[in-house]
């Protein structure tokens, strides 16, 4: 349902087409915001702006070239007339890989560049225009992959861990300017990244089986949990909340599920 605070505010939403990014859009649109979704994918992109129509535009977008970003904060100010929020979604897995001894990092470059710079210089373009009009939210997301170590999918981990360090960095310096940056670390949300990660649906599936059997809460997370989360930093509830990492991952960074035998009923 529309709200009094979302009503007129502008989003601009990365790797929105699909997954994460593409439940974010649907909640920020659902509470009232416009919302432009920047994506590689113009087919899933096109379609999602006509489902919604007025309120969504598409920019193709890749988040690797700094152009690109700049362009995309551009297009929503110009089509909307400002920026409130800007979510940092988009996001490539790279190719899993369980040990370093059989890593050989052909894919290190384009990961860091959509995960990390790209993150970096949405926050940046973002900003320049926030700063001039009062300031503003940016939520980045990131991965419980970037909180706490594991093997596997290297360059992914790495790539996610600098992106909490440099939000916090962020955050410090726009903090005079009204400007909050906060990050997201979402756990074990099925989403087609981690199957193209995987040789085949089967090892993502076991995966993910293996993320919800260890986790406390016995649930399976959803896309709308993170984002719920995105829309709480990005809105008027977090307004004394900025340099922080939300974990959305049924207590996975907190702990191992105990293990305890089953209650008498």
């Amino acid at each position: 349902m529309p709200t009094e605070e979302w009503s007129g505010r502008v989003a601009v939403v990365t790797g929105g087409a699909a997954g994460l990014g593409r439940a974010t859009v649907e909640r920020l649109l659902a509470a009232g915001s416009r919302v432009v979704v920047g994506d590689v994918d113009r087919e899933a992109g096109e379609s999602l702006a006509k489902q919604h129509g007025k309120d969504v535009r598409y920019r193709h977008t890749d988040v690797a070239v700094a152009e690109q970003v700049r362009d995309l904060v551009d297009f929503a100010v110009a089509e909307f007339g400002g920026l409130h929020l800007m979510v940092n979604n988009a996001g490539v897995p790279g190719a899993m890989r369980m040990s370093i001894l059989d890593e050989d990092f052909a894919d290190f470059e384009r990961v860091l560049a959509v995960n990390l710079y790209g993150v970096m210089t949405g926050t940046r373009e973002a900003a320049r225009h926030m700063v001039a009009n009062g300031g503003g939210a940016v939520v980045n997301i990131s991965s419980i992959g970037g909180a706490e170590a594991g093997p596997g999918v290297l360059s992914y981990r790495a790539s996610k861990a600098a992106v909490i360090h440099f939000s916090k960095c962020a955050a410090l310096d726009l903090a005079e300017y009204g400007i909050r940056v906060n990050c997201v670390a979402p756990g074990g949300i099925p989403t087609g990244l981690l199957a193209s990660a995987t040789a085949d649906d089967e090892t993502a599936k076991a995966i993910r089986a293996h993320m919800a059997a260890t986790q406390p809460l016995p649930r399976v997370g959803t896309p709308q949990d993170v984002a719920e989360a995105v829309a709480y930093l990005g809105g008027d509830a977090s307004l004394h909340v900025t340099g922080t990492v939300l974990t959305v991952d049924g207590g996975a960074t907190a702990g191992r599920r105990p293990l305890r035998p089953a209650r008498e009923p």
